[in-house]
């Protein structure tokens, strides 16, 4: 009896354990999530030089298509997952890729509407520049992850990708050649 009552003591103990741990890194991944957010925020700052008239106009409509595109791609994730779940399965896949690809449309349709909503708010130069300068914090932080850097949600382990510096990579021949 006393060896049962120890058993099931060492699998509670276990299972707390493992359960703050799941508790510990989803909390790590959210700290990291705004960490992230708010050095979008500077980046999309300085990049745009705004007058406090434009800020006041311009950050609500960002942070609503910000949280479209967030929902978007959280679809498109859960439908990539039951893509590959039915691949795998060796299941009918037409519906799962049917479901995929329309999210991909949906998620092509909120980039196209959120340049009109920025054009409503915004000069159309500072609507170019913040299109390049999103582009170019994505690139930063994939070099940072792929610099090893500890600050991602993996721990700084990041599989495939190439290093990088955060910028463009540079022309090598002008556009205009043939």
């Amino acid at each position: 009896m006393k060896k049962i009552i120890s058993i099931l003591v060492f699998a509670t103990v276990l299972g707390a354990v493992a359960f703050a741990q799941k508790d510990e890194k989803k909390g790590n991944r959210e700290q990291w999530r705004e960490k992230v957010r708010a050095e979008q925020v500077a980046f999309i700052t300085s990049e745009l030089d705004l007058t406090e008239a434009e800020a006041q106009k311009f950050w609500p409509v960002y942070n609503e298509v910000q949280a479209s595109r967030r929902e978007a791609y959280k679809e498109s994730h859960k439908a990539m997952k039951a893509l590959e779940e039915a691949v795998q399965k060796g299941e009918d896949t037409e519906k799962h890729m049917d479901k995929y690809i329309a999210i991909k449309k949906k998620i092509q349709e909120l980039e196209n509407d959120s340049v009109n909503k920025y054009s409503k708010v915004l000069p159309k130069e500072k609507v170019a520049k913040l299109i390049l300068g999103e582009e170019r914090f994505r690139h930063q932080q994939i070099g940072k992850l792929g610099k090893g850097h500890q600050g991602g949600p993996q721990g700084g382990k990041f599989q495939g990708g190439r290093p990088g510096n955060g910028q463009f990579p540079p022309r090598t021949q002008d556009l205009n050649e043939d």
